[in-house]
């Protein structure tokens, strides 16, 4: 098993198709840009993105949302099914398609089609909510939410994703995560001491404004918290007085398409297993500045022949997963005692090379021996937390020796990353990769970047 605490996903979900092309000329009959030569791109939409985003965390989930039996609900099942358990409601009307026309990367034109909405609650969704740890609700205003209302009552989610065509959260709910936009519409008349705040730029006027809804909402709402996302400027969280900005960590300028979907689910997902709110809001703000970073929802799904491999319940599993599909497996290893920049940038660096990513991380023991008494600072079920918290990040694996090769004898990677630091020196691993025909590679390591560096000036400046 992975250790992370399963979640049951509430919402709508929608069948979102991308049309990329490019545009180099206008249409004879019309100023209209011609794309040409599209690629289309089809992936869960909606609350089944959001189901689908905790899934790839290797993560245990149940999605409860209206499902019909025409083509783009029976496409949403295909793409689905292999991640995850679907609950489907009734529906009247069809599952709502969100068409996106790109050129170049950008979008020109949506075209949506589809207004189905769910209807009764059925005993087995009801079921499933009695019995849920934790729950996520994704409401995009297709009466997923409004029917279940009842038993959501009486089970708060952990974390509710409102849209303005959907009811309110129910009282009680830990996190709330309207977007900029959505939260000015919830405050409505309550946003009134603000309506002269500049919502133009990101000075101070309108990070009062923002302050303003969402302390208004927590108390309007009666839930815990509301964190107002940002975009490139990260989060506002608020717990009803004295918000806490939580920023990004670097900019990214792709498609964010979808990044709302990843703030929720991974927000949901690290509250399930027991993080505070703050850690919540401030491990969402990375992963989807990095799911923007890497192409947003475009990103996750192409055509058929391009992998997406489900992750499985061990290292294991997911190395045989992507290996059965043709996919590359890399690995990466060491202590991750005080996770700092360097690590971040080598693992980010590593799963850029391959389809997943290993980490191979020390045990306890393991690192006492090789970097003496009073290490680790932090225990090995803290390390493992904050590595799988990176979007970078497939699957963590611990080996008790001092070297990972028995390890990486299971696993078998196709390539095995280590930081520039190494340059020169021999690599124990290299040797053993070649007896399955691997690789060893040395990648760029930010200098001055290292646990025993930070710990030296912790305690000097301590002194």
């Amino acid at each position: 098993m992975t250790g992370k605490a399963p979640l049951v996903v509430v919402g709508d979900a929608l069948l979102d198709r991308d049309l990329t092309g490019h545009a180099d000329r206008l249409a004879p009959d019309a100023p209209v840009p011609v794309v040409a030569d599209c690629a289309e791109r089809v992936r869960p939409g909606g609350a089944a993105l959001t189901a689908y985003l905790a899934a790839r965390d290797g993560r245990d989930v149940t999605l409860v949302a209206g499902l019909d039996d025409g083509l783009a609900g029976r496409e949403l099942r295909r793409l689905l099914e292999p991640w995850l358990t679907l609950v489907p409601l009734p529906m009247s009307g069809e599952v709502p398609e969100k068409t996106r026309v790109l050129a170049q990367g950008r979008p020109v034109v949506r075209l949506d089609h589809g207004s189905g909405r769910a209807g009764d609650a059925t005993e087995e969704a009801r079921a499933v909510l009695a019995g849920a740890s934790a729950v996520l609700v994704s409401d995009y205003g297709r009466g997923t939410a409004d029917v279940l209302r009842p038993e959501l009552l009486r089970r708060p989610p952990v974390v509710w994703d409102p849209h303005p065509r959907g009811g309110p959260p129910v009282p009680g709910t830990r996190l709330v995560t309207p977007a900029r936009s959505e939260a000015r519409a919830f405050a409505g008349a309550l946003r009134a001491a603000a309506e002269d705040a500049d919502d133009t730029g990101p000075g101070a006027g309108e990070l009062r404004a923002v302050a303003y809804e969402a302390s208004a909402l927590v108390q309007h709402w009666r839930v815990a918290a509301v964190a107002v996302t940002l975009g490139a400027r990260g989060a506002l969280l608020s717990y009803g007085e004295h918000p806490l900005l939580v920023p990004v960590t670097a900019a990214h300028h792709g498609d964010p398409c979808g990044a709302g979907d990843r703030f929720a689910a991974t927000a949901a997902g690290l509250l399930a297993d027991g993080a505070l709110v703050g850690e919540a809001v401030e491990g969402a703000v990375t992963a989807a500045t990095a799911f923007v970073g890497a192409g947003g929802a475009g990103g996750l799904l192409g055509t058929p022949d391009e992998r997406a491999v489900p992750p499985g319940d061990d290292p294991g599993d997911l190395v045989a997963r992507v290996r059965a599909t043709g996919g590359t497996v890399v690995a990466a290893g060491g202590c991750f005692d005080l996770l700092h920049a360097g690590h971040v940038g080598l693992l980010q660096a590593a799963r850029r090379i391959g389809d997943c990513l290993v980490v191979c991380v020390n045990s306890d023991a393991s690192v006492r021996r090789r970097k003496g008494e009073g290490r680790p600072v932090n225990p090995l079920a803290d390390r493992l937390r904050v590595l799988r918290a990176l979007a970078c990040v497939d699957a963590v694996a611990v080996f008790d020796e001092n070297t990972p090769e028995r390890l990486l004898a299971e696993l078998r990677p196709d390539v095995w990353v280590k930081g520039g630091d190494y340059a020169g020196a021999d690599l124990p691993e290299a040797a053993l990769l070649q007896e399955w025909g691997g690789q060893a590679v040395l990648l760029p390591y930010l200098d001055g970047r290292s646990s025993t560096a930070l710990m030296a000036r912790a305690a000097e400046g301590a002194r």
